[in-house]
């Protein structure tokens, strides 16, 4: 559910266990920039109450209203109640790259913790369709701010909403 007074959804930005509370912080601030709802799957490696983001500077929380979920599982049962949407998941493991998707306003895009990544469990959702951004091979994955980051500007290149 979109919080009242909230425009219409680009995407949903959907972190599963992230641990790194600045790497949550740049997707957050870059969630409010491009109109995208975020998500976060805990457990989470950080404190989001409103002291803890207010002792961070993020100035902008209130304004992203993140939703919360208890785990996958909780994460999928709001999800179908949201009833919009194809789930799209990113990973270094994934053979699909990102320039066979195509893209539509009100897709999840999820994107698993800065250590692990996406769990099989995840990545195994029948749901789901899982996407790479191409790299050289060999190289270390990409910080997943940056990932995310990528990826929302690919979306928003090809729906071309009013921003």
């Amino acid at each position: 559910m979109l919080p009242a007074g909230m425009p219409r959804v680009n995407f949903r930005v959907v972190l599963h266990q992230p641990a790194i509370p600045n790497n949550t912080g740049n997707i957050g601030r870059t969630c409010v920039a491009t109109g995208c709802q975020l998500h976060l799957i805990r457990p989470l490696g950080f404190d989001t109450s409103v002291k803890a983001c207010r002792r961070a500077g993020l100035d902008y929380w209130p304004r992203l209203a993140p939703v919360e979920h208890d785990s996958w599982e909780a994460f999928l049962r709001a999800r179908a109640e949201a009833g919009t949407g194809r789930l799209w998941l990113f990973s270094a493991r994934a053979r699909r790259p990102i320039w066979d998707a195509e893209f539509l306003p009100g897709d999840w895009l999820v994107f698993g913790s800065e250590t692990d990544g996406l769990p099989d469990e995840v990545l195994q959702d029948p749901s789901g369709e899982a996407l790479r951004l191409p790299m050289v091979a060999g190289e270390r994955s990409l910080n997943v701010a940056t990932a995310v980051c990528a990826v929302v500007y690919e979306g928003l290149r090809q729906i071309r909403p009013a921003l």
